[in-house]
């Protein structure tokens, strides 16, 4: 992660966590990877005296393995998807926040302060929101881009160049957008054959990695990679041949929030944090330099007047509708699961 502590998930990593996070004046954070400025935090710091521990995963369904797998009690907030604040909502990860504990609670956006993923803001806070969907190098591809055919029924000259996230919700869920069905679907064969037609596509792709995929692309490793919308635009920024699908099929929408994990160990410095991330200044820094969307008003007088006009933010004409990956009910969630690890056996 670029400007902020990265570390494994090794146990020895996380006692010492545990043990520095319990102490006074402490924080400890599990956030995605290169998403933060390092001096937002330094500010946090300075005004409230808090010092912030960050470790980092690369997909919603690595902090939920995390976070089930013994972590809980090790961090007070973690920065989920709007679809994975279900899971963990529903399997009892996350604290509620009581009326009156976020005094910035009414700088939320009126469109995102009861989304379906946390009825009444009860668990979370929004952070940034964007769309996921794939950018191809078009020195090298000259055809056209704006379809998921590009990654499921592969032109031969892409054949080999591909890279995919390592995140099962936003694969399977694009994947369900190619074939215009439905997601969650609870039919075993039609699971089995979502997942068979991704086995066979994947021979053309070279690899799945969602945190090295801006550096696959500026340095010609891969010509196509599925991508977070930020991310594409960095990597525009770096190689302007670099350009981002809205497939007419559709794409994928998100938000990721901070939530409050059950069992915080510093609970009351987890919500200055939030409240702190409320304040326009200090979100608006956040979608500077990541170049995604804050879900706060007032931010629009802090922000980098080029993120209007991104063509990363901007769907073209043709595209299809922007969906949310959905939150499947356990059943149908374990045959989803099964066919995501027989793809990635």
């Amino acid at each position: 992660m670029k400007s902020v502590l990265k570390t494994g998930v090794a146990a020895i990593a996380l006692t010492a966590l545990a043990s520095a996070a319990s102490a006074e004046g402490k924080l400890a954070l599990y956030h995605w990877f290169d998403y933060i400025p390092q001096e937002l935090l330094e500010k946090f710091t300075a005004e409230t005296g808090v010092e912030v521990t960050v470790e980092t995963y690369d997909s919603n369904e690595a902090l939920h393995e995390n976070l089930k797998g013994g972590a809980m009690g090790t961090y007070d907030l973690a920065v989920p998807g709007d679809y994975m604040v279900s899971i963990l909502a529903s399997e009892g990860l996350l604290d509620t926040i009581a009326s009156g504990e976020l005094s910035n609670k009414g700088n939320i956006a009126p469109e995102w302060a009861n989304p379906d993923f946390d009825p009444g803001r009860k668990h979370s806070v929004p952070y940034q929101w964007g769309s996921t969907s794939f950018s191809v190098d078009t020195s090298v591809y000259g055809g056209h881009i704006h379809t998921t055919d590009i990654l499921f029924d592969t032109p031969s000259e892409l054949v080999g160049r591909i890279n995919m996230m390592d995140s099962q919700g936003d694969v399977m869920a694009l994947a369900a957008l190619h074939l215009g069905v439905a997601q969650c679907q609870s039919d075993p064969g039609m699971v089995a054959g979502l997942g068979a037609m991704l086995k066979e596509v994947s021979q053309n792709w070279s690899s799945f990695d969602t945190e090295n995929s801006r550096d696959l692309l500026v340095s010609g490793k891969v010509d196509v990679s599925m991508s977070f919308h930020g991310d594409a635009a960095k990597a525009r920024g770096e190689k302007s041949s670099l350009q981002y699908a809205f497939p007419a099929q559709g794409y994928l929408v998100w938000m990721d929030n901070i939530v409050l994990l059950k069992d915080a160990p510093n609970r009351a410095n987890a919500l200055k944090f939030m409240d702190f991330m409320l304040e326009p200044e200090n979100i608006a820094a956040v979608t500077n330099y990541a170049r995604y969307s804050a879900g706060v008003t007032g931010v629009e007088a802090y922000l980098d007047p080029e993120l209007a006009t991104l063509p990363e933010a901007n769907p073209v004409p043709g595209s299809g509708e922007g969906v949310f990956v959905q939150a499947c009910d356990p059943a149908t969630q374990a045959l989803y699961d099964q066919a995501w690890a027989e793809l990635r056996s």
